[in-house]
């Protein structure tokens, strides 16, 4: 039965020392068995101002952070979701924080690029979040086959938006792999409550992969990375700081969830409605 990780962070304004921290977090997921892993959001760099990432940003397919990920994949022989990498954006102001995911060979199959975007201000605090003015948005939702079943990628956020994994879900997804850098205030109030909702509903694997600690830039992240079953069951989870969640994903067991409490085919799609 395979072994999924959830490697959760504490990144700072370190390129160097946070692909150093992620190496060392993947070789211990390996060694205990994983053969997936999710990096969180922003596992290369939580910089010290929101333009710190243009500094950064890679042309598709080269680049030091991408390198690295495809040599950790193939390293660990594990199938790695990359968290998100700052990739060039049509324009020189922003970029696109994108999700990749590499196969066992250290070849990226797949490319998610964060849709929905944290422009927000935070209630109960004086946080105030404004991504779009650095980030550039995608346009499209991803599931790929992989060995462990079919892997929907999302980002943070996205977990918000449930018509999101209902599309998800369309394209097949069996397993949800979700990068995140809750802030301390949302995830004590929503992080738990939504993962396993996500969870429930579709059906599916959630492998919650968290920043979780205080970082060099002030900024302080929810942490409690999750992998939850299709049931909706926490079967591992870690509070805050460094280190890795590890969990078997057992197909069969979805498989089963799927037919014996047949919710998804259930759906009704459409209805009128009276004016």
């Amino acid at each position: 039965m395979p072994i999924m990780a959830a490697i959760q962070m504490v990144s700072g304004h370190s390129v160097a020392g946070n692909l150093a921290e992620a190496a060392e977090l993947l070789s211990e997921a390996a060694d205990r068995g994983a053969q997936l892993a999710v990096l969180p959001e922003n596992f290369a760099l939580m910089g010290r101002r929101e333009t710190d990432k243009l500094a950064i940003w890679e042309t598709e397919g080269i680049g030091p952070v991408q390198d690295f990920l495809a040599e950790q994949a193939l390293r660990h022989r594990l199938w790695l979701v990359g968290g998100t990498v700052s990739l060039q954006a049509s324009g020189s102001n922003r970029v696109r924080a994108a999700c990749l995911l590499f196969d066992d060979q250290g070849r990226r199959v797949a490319r998610y690029d964060k849709v929905h975007l944290f422009d927000v201000r935070v209630v109960g605090s004086r946080e105030r979040y404004a991504e779009s003015a650095t980030i550039e948005p995608g346009n499209r939702y991803v599931v790929v086959d992989t060995p462990f079943g079919r892997l929907g990628l999302a980002v943070c956020y996205d977990l918000r938006f449930p018509e999101q994994f209902r599309a998800m879900v369309d394209q097949g997804m069996e397993i949800m792999a979700l990068p995140a850098a809750f802030t301390a205030t949302t995830g004590a109030a929503h992080w738990e409550v939504l993962l396993r909702a996500r969870a429930i509903e579709n059906q599916c694997y959630v492998i919650a992969a968290a920043q979780g600690g205080r970082h060099s830039n002030g900024r302080e992240t929810f942490g409690d990375s999750l992998l939850i079953d299709p049931w909706g069951l926490i079967l591992d989870r870690l509070a805050w700081g460094p280190g890795v969640a590890l969990a078997n994903l057992d197909r069969a067991f979805l498989e089963s969830i799927r037919r014996q409490f047949p919710a998804l085919e259930h759906r009704v799609r459409f209805l009128d409605s009276e004016n």
